[in-house]
């Protein structure tokens, strides 16, 4: 099987945006409140931050379940690891993860302002000033056989896109709008000159987006 490039559980408002104005510290996703558009994999018993028994099954479910599945290695943007700007002030910031983030793979950071690479727990991040490209060749083999995500924010999901790199993408559209912010998409019909799209609406009132680029086996 060949390594593929994958967006996965990305979650936006129905008007398209993934991150509203104004993030901080205190407010990861700025003015928006990230409950309006992840509480649908938040709810689910599979959800990779769950601390406590329970949770939810099926659709939301399955799906929630799919993010880490054949993921080998993880690309990320600077305002995905943090809320910083500029060159670093120190490196005591190691992200919103505690001492084991989730991603448990080889993680790069895009930044303007790389630092040195350092491990936490199972995961290791690793800071690049290069283009989706160049970054994508060092993925890849980090990856080891197994596929990349493309974790986020929207500009770097749209940094790939633009650059024709991503081959498949699912995106969560939550019932609920932003009106500013980072936007992935005014309409998903943007994508469709190049990928296959499928909607499918959930209980939990999210619809998922399937993309999957048009001529991949």
């Amino acid at each position: 099987m060949p390594q593929l490039v994958r967006v996965q559980n990305f979650s936006i408002s129905s008007d398209g945006y993934g991150a509203g104005e104004g993030q901080s510290l205190e407010r990861p996703f700025g003015h928006a409140d990230p409950a309006d558009f992840m509480s649908w994999a938040g709810a689910t018993a599979h959800w990779v931050n769950r601390t406590d028994p329970g949770g939810s099954y099926g659709l939301d479910d399955y799906i929630t379940r799919d993010w880490a599945n054949n993921i080998g290695a993880e690309i990320m943007g600077r305002n995905k690891f943090g809320p910083q700007r500029g060159p670093w002030e120190n490196y005591d910031w190691q992200g919103w993860w505690g001492d084991e983030p989730p991603f448990r793979t080889p993680v790069f950071v895009l930044t303007h302002h790389v630092r040195p690479s350092f491990t936490l727990g199972h995961t290791t991040f690793h800071f690049l000033d290069t283009s989706a490209e160049d970054a994508l060749e060092r993925a890849l083999p980090a990856a080891d056989g197994k596929d990349v995500r493309i974790g986020g924010g929207v500009a770097t999901v749209r940094q790939f896109l633009d650059a024709d790199l991503i081959d498949t993408m699912h995106v969560a559209v939550a019932p609920v709008e932003l009106g500013r912010g980072e936007r992935l998409w005014a309409s998903p019909d943007e994508l469709v000159d190049r990928f296959h799209l499928e909607q499918i609406p959930s209980p939990s009132g999210v619809v998922h987006h399937f993309f999957w680029r048009k001529g991949l086996s």
